[in-house]
């Protein structure tokens, strides 16, 4: 490779501060200009000149003028330096439309029940910032925090996992759902554990995190688990329940589509039992104040619940 073909390490820095020079015609105001020394505007000179293999300025006492090669050098190191502020602009306006974008994962009852409210009422207290909802099962949601394809995750997790953060974000009730009925529809009364007792139970399966709430409760009163069907998800359950072919307990959160569907409701005492609903986050990571607005937001939501 000849000397016309050499790659020069020349860096934005040095570019900078000749074009300073060239602009205000003075070491010392362009030194001033960018928070150098002059020595050090100097020494950035004399790197770009050696880079160049040709002087950039003719110095007197009294001016300061560019050499062939200093003109020949500006329209190329305006460009460069145009080139990469477009480039830092490009990036930074990216990474505002990443801050500007929540991603969250919940569980399906929890996204049927209770955000489609909160995101519509976000929308419009936050309309800088694009909600995007996974409605996963309780274990995407985990996987979905933990590889970082969510900001922020929402569940009912019994135990910690390794790697996650959560915190108790709101309580709901348990609460026993009923088929239709003309003469004690709606939201009724509360009722004891022990009403329960002898009626056919639809569950969540076993391992569910809601479902092991609500077997240590239903124990009490001697309901074996063996007795009862199954389903994956509460809306296939609650569709079961209006069909009339079971009762549920349900956590107070799925009330609103409990109520819309037309079935007896009434909250569960003897004990009372609430459900803890837990945002979960990846270790060591600062949630977004937009995660955290969104926090606040689901609490409002939730404390205007009966309970």
């Amino acid at each position: 490779m000849n000397s016309s073909q050499k790659l020069m390490n020349i860096g934005s820095r040095q570019l900078q501060a000749f074009l300073e020079i060239t602009r205000l015609q003075s070491f010392a105001k362009a030194a001033e200009q960018v928070s150098l020394s002059p020595s050090g505007m100097s020494m950035l000179v004399k790197e770009l000149e050696d880079q160049v293999g040709a002087r950039l300025f003719d110095r007197t006492t009294r001016s300061l003028a560019l050499t062939d090669a200093g003109r020949r050098l500006q329209p190329v190191a305006e460009r460069v330096i145009g080139e990469l502020r477009s480039l830092g602009a490009v990036i930074d306006g990216s990474e505002s439309a990443v801050r500007s974008r929540l991603s969250v994962a919940a569980t399906p009852m929890v996204s049927a029940s209770l955000l489609p409210d909160v995101v519509r009422g976000f929308g419009t207290t936050h309309p800088g910032v694009q909600v995007h909802l996974a409605d996963v099962e309780v274990e995407t949601v985990r996987k979905a925090v933990l590889q970082g394809d969510a900001d922020i995750g929402l569940g009912f997790f019994v135990k910690p996992a390794v790697g996650m953060s959560r915190q108790p974000l709101c309580r709901f009730r348990l609460m026993h759902i009923g088929p239709p009925n003309a003469s004690s529809g709606g939201l009724g009364k509360s009722q004891t554990w022990k009403s329960l007792e002898g009626l056919a139970l639809l569950s969540l399966p076993s391992g569910n995190p809601i479902q092991v709430l609500i077997e240590k409760q239903l124990a009490r009163i001697g309901c074996l688990p063996e007795e009862r069907l199954r389903m994956n998800l509460m809306g296939t359950i609650i569709g079961m329940v209006r069909a009339g072919l079971g009762h549920a307990v349900m956590p107070s959160f799925a009330m609103e589509e409990c109520l819309r569907q037309g079935l007896s409701v009434a909250m569960l005492r003897e004990p009372v039992a609430h459900l803890d609903l837990y945002l979960v986050a990846r270790s060591g990571t600062r949630p977004k104040a937009a995660a955290r607005a969104f926090a606040e937001s689901l609490k409002l939501a939730a404390a205007r619940l009966p309970g």
